[in-house]
């Protein structure tokens, strides 16, 4: 067996609390024995559940708070009240102090972003972390980034996502090096905003390791799978995000319809279930579930709130990969290689602070 490896867990965050975060965590210790857990939420809620799931009780330590910040919490007023004794915190913390290897959470995104941001700091020569999504395509999954951590982006800042992203997918897709687009309106060297621009005139001449920089992308290359990073600033990229799982909802509803309209194609449905069990499979969101805050000196991995346990045993799934294929590591790597060039000053563009939108 490889090293133990140890996941700080917030119990009290999400819609369903402690019942899907130790159910995911039973879930993932089947495929990672080598896992243990810190467990952080209020006793009376946690305990019984534990005791439901002896394994994960036997491979975890627990410590009780008497905070849990709430689904709807203004982040400051999170932070505020929650900072040093909520569950979020303490699970948070545990990654600083090293007693766990990351931090996964269900909780308020909001909170869980400004704790993070506040108790680890970010990387060297990061200025903001990042929100980073695995996104279904055809070809398989790719790595979209910002999805909502940040609102606006330098080029600056656009060439930080692409170095975090491009890390992240090499030990996603177990690839050598991740090919990256920047979202843009046309695919043309002349489109775009200057900051989209300059970001990637800064790619393309950086040749980074770990990373190709492949132009521009619009938004139907997505789910076409055209790159393995798609990088965009929040603003944008959480939009796209809400607007892909709104058009899957709404197929899924379309083809739910026309599968009960007649009592043709009800029987039809009898010969193609299948390949509709298939599809569902493939479009089903638990499968892909947990956001990375990247660019932050630790491993923070956000779960969807209303997931079940085998979606909340996915975001573990990619905390311990994130944590066993050396994520920090692989960041700090390329980025050494960018700002170490003789040259790159006169690749980086000057910072400009963009309008408070």
């Amino acid at each position: 067996m490889s090293k133990k490896i140890c996941i700080a867990l917030d119990a009290m965050g999400g819609d369903h609390g402690p019942a899907i975060v130790i159910a995911g965590a039973a879930l993932a210790l089947e495929r990672h024995p080598n896992l243990t857990f810190a467990i952080y939420g209020k006793e009376q809620a946690v305990l019984p559940v534990l005791e439901q799931h002896p394994l994960v009780r036997e491979r975890s330590t627990f410590l009780h708070t008497e905070v849990a910040v709430n689904m709807d919490d203004k982040p400051s007023v999170a932070l505020r009240q929650g900072r040093w004794k909520s569950s979020m915190w303490k699970a948070i913390e545990a990654v600083k102090k090293g007693e766990a290897a990351a931090c996964v959470s269900a909780g308020n995104t909001g909170a869980l972003m400004a704790m993070a941001a506040f108790c680890l700091r970010t990387m060297a020569k990061i200025d903001r972390p990042a929100l980073a999504a695995l996104w279904p395509n055809v070809k398989g999954e790719s790595v979209v980034l910002d999805v909502g951590a940040s609102i606006g982006a330098d080029a600056q800042h656009l060439v930080d996502l692409a170095v975090m992203g491009s890390s992240m997918a090499r030990i996603v897709f177990d690839i050598e090096k991740a090919s990256v687009g920047l979202l843009n309106v046309g695919v043309e060297e002349i489109k775009g905003v200057e900051e989209v621009k300059a970001a990637g005139r800064i790619l393309r001449e950086a040749n980074l390791p770990g990373l190709a920089y492949a132009g521009y992308v619009e938004g139907d290359d997505i789910g076409k799978g055209k790159v393995d990073v798609v990088v965009t600033e929040g603003f944008s990229g959480n939009i796209a995000l809400k607007t892909a799982e709104g058009t899957a909802k709404q197929i899924a509803e379309y083809l739910r319809a026309a599968m009960s309209r007649s009592f043709m194609s009800k029987i039809g449905y009898i010969f193609a279930r299948g390949a509709f069990r298939a599809l569902k499979e493939k479009m089903d969101p638990r499968r892909a579930n947990g956001g990375v805050f990247l660019g932050l000196n630790g491993v923070v991995i956000k779960s969807h709130g209303g997931t079940d346990a085998l979606g909340f045993a996915a975001a573990i799934d990619l905390a311990f990969d994130m944590v066993d294929h050396g994520l920090l590591e692989k960041i700090s790597e390329t980025l050494n290689a960018y700002h170490g060039q003789p040259d790159a000053g006169s690749l980086k563009p000057e910072r400009a602070e963009l309008p408070s939108p």
